[in-house]
């Protein structure tokens, strides 16, 4: 009796280990590399630029012992499936595999699965391949250019500012975006406008809601209170009669299916979790969870990816599902969204392996997370193939003498996708408008004028800078969450209320970049790279052939900077603080969360304050002296020395007076031209600095 073959396969984890047991016979053994098992030395460049960028590997400290493991597995296994993620970086752990393990090329395959599935893994077995070595030398390349920019930009940094600061290509690229937004809301100028609600009774006494358009048909801004009690009180003395009444329609399409960016977005807008926790939870879902009567099961499919397209597979469990549970008025025909132009393409998107497995009926065994991120995907997956909503609209000009009012509306007359998917809908005027004839007088009950003012552009938060990184073709799925993880992990930014803030810190390292080595990390420089990475894999460009072209200018502008960047002193100033534990004068230090007062003596003397630099200039309220301070995550305001008794605090400098119009505090904005500003935003008082004409808003 023939001895039964075994077959040995490997994967990054043992949680996909797990899953995968289940569906592989009892002659599988499945083994885990747990990630990465070979990678450039940590303790040098580890790329001979001299030649030609040739890449050092060593294994990975701590891996030695797993290895040895592997290798014994390898001795007895008849074949060696090497079942590592379907991408660049999956393909290059396989790769490495090969080399530490030695792994004989005769009896290695390379296998694939886009979702953990009996179905995929078995057929996968069945379409095993050789390793992709172009997929392997754009993960090269990607490695190799990040590990120059990093290792090579990042000892200036150091030696200019302080040990442990970092640069990368993709980080320094969202670092110049928040501190970029930062300095476009310090210069924005709110300019005031005002807006007229006019409450009026039809004939029926059902009340419509007006707003001001405009003068004899045109559109009109109101700019001035002045101009708006002027509109008011003429209204008050005209009809309002119904001009014309304009009835249509409108649909609003589904969505399409989650890319791993959209995830993110949509987990941060709706839960609050972080690109990180997102891709966290999503990870749990793709290798696999242990649900009550299954075992363990792959939830969805593979969740780093920057396609919309779905398998026809797919498409036919999700039309089932439609069809049986919503009827046949709520399956669309057959969608396929298109994808973006700049993405690899390389996976369907993110969806639930198995379209009848509904949330509900697994509820009780995922954890809240992990049902909150399944039912969002899943939502979403089955209300991509479902049809348009479908509303209803109503539009009426009503005159009110030489003026303009519009009242407008719509109804919800078929939900279509939104039956099973209302998350994060935007929020449209849907109010149903009661039913209006041209000629009709209607009655005023209430005309209200509204003061405003225009607002800065929004500080970014998680979701709208991976949104602006991937319309910008900056950096890929694999990259937006440890983007935002290191540049808070280094403080460059911090995330107050759900937005980033530059930190001063962040505002340095920005400027050296910026000024120095703008050619080569901007956004459009990034992002071409992208595009030259998707060459390599393409195998229409020698993956090296992108550090000859990159390197050099990195070189040239490297050697300038060394001469032109001047050292930054953010440490160790003497201050004449004297030091209660042993009498030194006290030094300043820069830690995590900024500058603070120690003691010269460490580490025989440990004292250590708050630094609180003096903003010259006298409080408003008290007359006491307005410091810098610091919140803990980094971020720079301004108070009084005599806190908590004064309450004057403000996230920009105070000029020591108070606004002449509402009595609340002004304080300094603008960094090209220098504005004193109220710091109630209700109120909109302006005055220019220095002798700058007064151009303070009229009030209302």
């Amino acid at each position: 009796m023939a001895t039964a073959k075994k077959y040995l396969v490997i994967v990054e984890s043992p949680a996909k280990a797990k899953t995968l047991k289940k569906f592989l016979g009892s002659n599988y053994k499945i083994e885990a590399s747990i990630g990465h098992v070979r990678d450039l030395p940590k303790s040098e460049l580890g790329i001979d630029v001299d030649n030609d960028f040739e890449p050092k590997y060593i294994t990975i400290r701590g891996k030695g012992e797993l290895l040895a493991k592997l290798r014994k597995e390898v001795k007895t296994a008849d074949k060696v499936y090497l079942a590592t993620d379907p991408d660049r970086e999956g393909e290059a752990i396989s790769w490495h595999l090969i080399y530490a393990l030695r792994l004989d090329p005769a009896k290695t395959y390379r296998i694939t699965f886009n979702e953990i599935t009996k179905n995929a893994v078995k057929r996968s077995i069945k379409e095993a391949r050789s390793i992709n070595m172009e997929l392997v030398d754009a993960q090269q390349a990607r490695r190799a250019l990040d590990r120059i920019v990093g290792y090579k930009i990042s000892p200036l940094l150091w030696r200019k500012v302080k040990k442990g600061l970092s640069a990368g290509r993709v980080q320094s690229v969202a670092l110049r975006l928040i501190c970029d937004r930062e300095e476009e809301i310090e210069n924005f100028i709110p300019e005031e406008y005002h807006t007229i609600e006019a409450q009026l009774k039809n004939t029926h006494n059902r009340t419509v809601k007006a707003e001001f358009y405009g003068e004899k048909g045109k559109k009109l801004k109101i700019e001035k209170a002045e101009e708006a009690k002027k509109i008011t009180t003429y209204c008050k003395k005209h009809d309002f009669e119904v001009k014309s009444v304009k009835t249509g329609t409108r649909k609003k399409n589904a969505p399409a299916p989650f890319t791993t960016s959209t995830l993110q977005q949509e987990s941060a807008k709706l839960f609050g979790y972080s690109a990180q926790r997102t891709m966290q939870i999503a990870q749990q879902l793709y290798e696999g969870v242990d649900i009550k009567g299954e075992g363990t099961v792959g939830l969805v499919s593979y969740i780093r990816t920057d396609s919309v397209r779905i398998s026809d597979e797919a498409y036919e469990q999700a039309k089932g599902y439609i069809v049986s549970e919503y009827g046949e008025e709520y399956l669309a025909e057959r969608k396929q969204y298109k994808t973006d132009e700049r993405a690899q393409d390389a996976h369907e998107a993110i969806r639930p392996t198995e379209a009848g497995r509904s949330p509900e009926s697994i509820m009780g065994s995922l954890s809240k997370e992990q049902y909150r991120l399944y039912k969002l995907i899943w939502e979403r997956f089955m209300a991509s193939q479902m049809p348009a909503a479908h509303y209803s609209t109503v539009s009426a000009d009503i005159q009110s003498g030489k003026y303009t009012f519009r009242a407008s509306g719509s109804k919800l007359d078929f939900d279509g996708y939104l039956l099973v998917y209302k998350k994060n809908e935007e929020k449209t005027k849907d109010d149903n408008i009661p039913a209006l004839e041209e000629g009709e007088v209607l009655k005023l009950s209430e005309i209200v004028s509204q003061q405003h003012f225009t607002q800065p552009p929004a500080r970014f938060g998680e979701a709208s800078l991976i949104k602006t990184l991937e319309e910008l073709g900056v950096g890929r799925p694999s990259t937006y969450a440890p983007t935002l993880s290191v540049i808070q992990t280094r403080r460059y930014v911090s995330k107050e209320s759900k937005v980033f803030y530059p930190t001063e810190l962040g505002e340095i390292v920005n400027d050296i970049i910026k000024n120095n080595f703008n050619p080569i990390i901007n956004t459009e420089f990034t992002a071409k790279l992208e595009k030259t990475l998707d060459f390599v894999e393409e195998g229409k460009m020698e993956w090296k052939q992108v550090l000859r072209d990159f390197y050099p200018k990195l070189k040239d502008l490297l050697d300038e900077a060394e001469k032109k960047v001047e050292n930054v002193e953010i440490a160790d100033e003497v201050t004449d603080v004297i030091c209660e534990e042993c009498g030194r004068n006290m030094v300043i230090k820069y830690g995590r969360y900024g500058r603070f007062l120690a003691c010269p003596g460490f580490p025989e003397c440990r004292n250590t304050k708050p630094l609180y630099e003096e903003a010259g200039v006298t409080c408003p309220e008290c007359g006491g002296k307005i410091f810098i301070k610091k919140t803990q995550k980094g971020r720079r305001y301004f108070g009084c020395e005599n806190n908590p008794e004064c309450k004057v605090v403000t996230w920009n400098k105070p000029t020591g007076e108070k606004c002449p119009k509402c009595g609340d505090v002004l304080v300094e904005k603008g960094t090209k031209v220098k504005r004193a500003v109220c710091n109630n935003p209700e109120c909109g008082y302006v005055k220019g600095i220095d002798d700058v004409p007064d151009t303070e808003s009229t009030p209302a």
